[in-house]
């Protein structure tokens, strides 16, 4: 009797201890990250048959369990993963947002200052401190654009650093949970019991690696935790782990990417399959907005300078020099100076395979005025068996065959605003990414030849009218204005043009001229004379240009002529207070030249910002609500598996009392054997 209650009480003795070391266990690890909390499992030991029937044997700790949930773990690892991706977005895309915002530091000053000194030039062209002033405000605007575009491009290169130090931290996470299967499964396989901190450690250690990537698991028949990222790619496969590295894009070698390390070499990763986590942050900034704000700044920056040049290019600067000159060539009247659209051939590209080179289209004229139809997508132009494809990237519409009848000619069908050229060679199996603004805000800048002589600017119209000295009737003519092609269209090389009025008509147009009456489609000039309408728009054209109105010298006659009245129209020679082009280039401010003529500058930018401030708030409430939701995981694991102290503390005393009371039945085991001892003796 007394030996079998000494065992019993024994048991239970050490039962009661287990269970305080346990407990004790919790509280010390009451503030560990991670720490799931444990408890005894107790079992009753057999019993031992008797007469009377089965006598207990006291008890024993059949296992020291973890508080645990996989499926909880699993959806906290998930809203992990999700939170640090919008919280990483959320952190970059607002130091954009913040920038293009700024009354200060942002783009709109910058274009008021500018075109404020475009029309102190157009009120006084003759003034060379106001022509000093309007070049002081093109380098400032420039030099804002280099800022904006300067800012962005750091902005690139801490994204390439962020990337590099989330690639290595993956690195070292996934080498710990691949050394940690190891140890785990050495433990259980020595035990068979769980190495419960373990599990905790490598269980943590998969919630870390969700705040850098999005992270799925498997647990498989000998207990290893296998981890895949991505669209299923191998991380950690027990006790070995795929190391990832980063490597310049193969189409764009400005890019860095995330690649896995195989025994065949280093595999570029698609962007798109890197999701969650700060890494799929990043990346998704950079795809989706970074991109695109510098796109965008960028085709604002081009816009800006192709319309601004284009309309120089028809004006007649302080010495005289225009179009017409005797040597054009010494005529430069580009304000502003913008590098080409930036070509990158794949990395992959057979050796041999052609050179592709990209340039602006030069902006059409719109009722007067030009515009462009850049867009802010990149491009890609790839060549296989069937032919030659582009694909405009923001949307996925694709020429090809007849719309893209040669690489080396505009778009007719849909223009995209420049024309890529080959060398000679074969596409085939050869790929290229084209980036037509990704670079032109940070590299445009002012013609050092304008800058250093403010003569330059083309404030003036290369070609003027005038009534014939001695006419007799009321008509006037306008002064006029040119168009693309104006040379072509009004030949004054070898004198003025004089048009007589003669029985209503319009008498001795040049041989073969072609006009536009009121934007009309283009006709020869009957032989019998022009029919002569008051205030009709007539406009010379040169055939060689095709455009929406007509381009070339347009000028209206309004009054009632006289009979052998004349109209002259010329070179402005010693035009220097003329400011006709001026005016024209002050009003490019109002005048929608972008997104194919439906946005001003101003327009075009205020958009862009008001696009980045909705994304910025659109992730700024995702991130707040995933960070809810987050918590509430997290709340629902923690009622599982956290240590609660008050909980603990009862535990305490209960197992306090259970040893105390387990060791009182031990006491009297003991003095019952020794009153049968003394018995016996």
């Amino acid at each position: 009797m007394g030996t079998g209650m000494i065992g019993s009480s024994l048991t239970g003795i050490n039962a009661a201890q287990l269970g305080l070391q346990t407990t004790e266990h919790n509280i010390a690890n009451a503030s560990t990250p991670g720490f799931s909390r444990q408890r005894t499992v107790q079992a009753s030991n057999p019993g031992v048959q008797s007469g009377a029937g089965f006598i207990g044997q006291g008890t024993h700790v059949a296992t020291i369990e973890r508080m645990y949930s996989r499926f909880l773990s699993d959806q906290v690892n998930r809203s992990q993963a999700s939170a640090s991706e919008l919280a990483s977005y959320s952190a970059q895309i607002a130091q954009i947002d913040n920038m293009l915002a700024d009354t200060s530091t942002g783009l709109s000053p910058a274009l008021q200052g500018f075109f404020k000194g475009v029309q102190q030039v157009a009120a006084n062209p003759t003034d060379l401190p106001s022509r000093q002033a309007m070049i002081s405000s093109a380098q400032a605007l420039s030099g804002r654009y280099q800022a904006l575009g300067g800012q962005l491009a750091q902005m690139y290169d801490g994204v390439d650093a962020e990337v590099a130090a989330s690639v290595t931290a993956i690195n070292s996470y996934a080498e710990q949970i691949a050394s940690l299967n190891e140890r785990i499964g050495v433990a259980a396989a020595s035990t068979g019991q769980p190495p419960n901190d373990l599990l905790d450690t490598r269980d943590r250690l998969v919630l870390d690696l969700n705040k850098l990537v999005k992270a799925t698991t498997t647990v498989s028949s000998d207990g290893n935790l296998n981890v895949f990222i991505g669209s299923g790619q191998q991380l950690v496969v027990g006790s070995q782990f795929t190391a990832l590295t980063t490597t310049p894009s193969a189409s764009d070698r400005s890019r860095l990417v995330v690649a896995l390390k195989t025994a065949i070499g280093v595999q570029e990763m698609p962007e798109r399959l890197i999701n969650g986590g700060s890494l799929g942050g990043l990346l998704a900034f950079r795809r989706e907005s970074l991109d695109k704000v510098s796109n965008e700044l960028g085709r604002n920056a081009a816009s800006l300078a192709l319309t601004f040049n284009a309309q120089s290019a028809l004006g007649q600067d302080l010495l005289g020099q225009s179009q017409l000159s005797s040597s054009p060539s010494s005529f430069t009247p580009a304000l502003f100076s913008l590098p080409a659209p930036t070509v990158f051939a794949n990395a992959t590209n057979p050796a041999g395979s052609p050179t592709l080179t990209a340039a602006f289209v030069d902006p059409p004229p719109y009722s007067g005025n030009f515009y462009t139809d850049l867009g802010s997508s990149d491009y890609r132009l790839s060549g296989d068996a069937a032919g030659v494809t582009l694909t405009r990237l923001s949307d996925n519409k694709v020429w090809a065959g007849a719309d893209l009848a040669a690489i080396n000619a505009a778009l007719v069908t849909d223009p995209q605003g420049f024309t890529l050229t080959a060398s000679l060679g074969d596409l085939t199996g050869s790929s290229y990414l084209i980036q037509p603004t990704r670079n032109a805000a940070l590299n445009i800048s002012v013609n050092p030849a304008v800058v250093a002589d403010a003569r330059l600017i083309a404030a003036g119209g290369p070609v003027r009218t005038s009534v014939g000295k001695g006419n007799s009737g009321a008509a006037v003519i306008s002064a006029g204005s040119v168009g693309p092609g104006y040379p072509g269209a009004v030949p004054l090389a070898t004198g003025p043009i004089t048009l007589r009025f003669q029985d209503g008509k319009l008498l001795d147009f040049p041989a073969g001229a072609q006009v536009s009456i009121n934007g009309g489609v283009p006709a020869a000039v009957p032989v019998a004379g022009l029919d002569y309408r008051s205030g009709d728009s007539i406009t010379l054209v040169d055939p060689a240009v095709v455009s929406t109105p007509p381009a070339g010298f347009s000028f209206t006659i309004s009054g009632l002529p006289n009979n052998g009245d004349t109209f002259v129209i010329s070179r402005n020679t010693g035009g220097t207070a003329d400011s006709r082009n001026a005016l024209a280039l002050g009003q490019l401010q109002v005048q929608n030249t972008m997104s194919g003529k439906t946005a001003t500058y101003q327009d075009a930018y205020a958009q862009l910002v008001s696009q980045t401030g909705s994304k910025t708030r659109q992730i700024q409430v995702s991130g707040e609500a995933q960070q809810a939701l987050l918590e509430q995981a997290q709340a629902s694991r923690d009622s599982l598996s956290a240590v609660n102290l008050d909980e603990e503390a009862a535990n305490l005393i209960r197992y306090q009392q259970a040893y105390q009371a387990s060791a009182k039945a031990l006491q009297i085991g003991a003095n019952l054997f020794e009153t049968i001892l003394q018995l016996g003796s």
